[in-house]
């Protein structure tokens, strides 16, 4: 942040935990943001007020569901009043159900639905109703590979991302109907290293697992960051996502039959699973889980493929640079051997 440069006000759902809880910190360390933290989870929103204060940044507690409307649109009040006008809304907040279809109720269907499809479109219409008017400000979607390729065990969960792909189509194209320099982007992750795995209600035998390759949240929050900077439509976080996307485009069919064949195994890992275990589905799990799952010792802090992305303009540079320059090298060997 430059120097007497006004904070910018951030809203962050789903800021208890896993990807919010690492984007509200990000937010702080690099520019001292005035961060408004929504969840449901008392002990971990007061752990992430913590992190975002001791990194610098200004944060308020926001406990509240983004299924419901109204509380999302109170917490989006309250925010302008403590805090100013919003810059940023960044939709993170999710659940699932680890489970085969045959095996999930139209109950947790709907509530799957409500939180992570709904729920984004909750925020969106809070951000909306306070951005259009000043003309301004980013609405981030935090998106998954899933929103493109379904995956088994998880139907619900990819059903909403799915369905936000195509709202985002219909706001980005409203928005340019009205011609709106508010900048909606989405940006797809890969597997992530978040507490989700141990919270998520499951009915599968063997513990939850993002499916490898798994990468902190931080790289997820690196991207989000990224993305309230800049004017871009998505963004693909890890080669993975950038596989399964494009890969789902070209050979859906392919796709079908490597993870009939491969889905359900690797979202398990070998140790069996507590049946009686607390699951965040309906109500928060107590206690601060923070940013980080289970999973360190196997997960990457680092992806080149977001780098390159992000610094695509100077790698696009580098590359022409060196074209010309082997171009040149050639020239010069052929005419010395005229």
């Amino acid at each position: 942040m430059k120097q007497n440069q006004k904070p910018r006000v951030i809203v962050v759902t789903g800021a208890a935990a896993g990807v919010g809880r690492a984007t509200a910190r990000m937010f702080a360390e690099t520019e001292g943001a005035h961060i408004g933290l929504l969840a449901r989870g008392k002990d971990g929103l007061e752990g992430a007020k913590r992190d975002v204060e001791a990194r610098g940044g200004k944060a308020i507690i926001l406990q509240c569901d983004v299924a419901d409307a109204e509380a999302v649109e109170a917490a989006a009040e309250r925010v302008e009043r403590e805090l100013g006008p919003i810059d940023i809304w960044v939709n993170v907040a999710m659940t699932s159900v680890f489970a085969f279809i045959k095996d999930t109720t139209p109950a947790e269907f709907k509530r799957v639905t409500e939180v992570c499809y709904l729920g984004y479109v909750h925020g969106t219409l809070a951000a909306l109703k306070r951005m259009l008017p000043r003309d301004r400000g980013h609405i981030i979607q935090v998106g998954s590979a899933l929103a493109y390729r379904g995956i088994p065990l998880q139907a619900a969960y990819c059903a909403s991302k799915h369905a936000i792909q195509g709202f985002m189509d219909s706001l980005r194209a409203e928005l340019i109907h009205q011609k709106s320099r508010i900048v909606a982007v989405m940006v797809q992750m890969p597997a992530l290293n978040t507490p989700q795995f141990d919270w998520c209600k499951s009915k599968l035998p063997n513990k939850a697992q993002p499916v490898p390759p798994i990468y902190q949240p931080e790289v997820a929050a690196r991207a989000i960051v990224f993305a309230s900077r800049n004017e871009r439509r998505e963004i693909y976080v890890g080669l993975p996502t950038v596989i399964a996307i494009i890969g789902n485009k070209l050979f859906p069919r392919l796709g079908d039959l490597y993870l009939g064949k491969n889905g359900v195994k690797s979202q398990q890992t070998s140790e069996r699973a507590d049946p009686n275990r607390p699951n965040n589905l309906y109500e928060p799990v107590g206690g601060d889980p923070g940013a980080h799952g289970r999973f360190d010792a196997r997960a990457h802090p680092f992806s080149p493929q977001l780098w390159t992305d992000m610094h695509r303009g100077w790698v696009a540079a580098g590359l022409l640079v060196a074209a010309a320059g082997l171009l040149g090298a050639f020239l010069a060997a052929a005419r010395k051997h005229e």
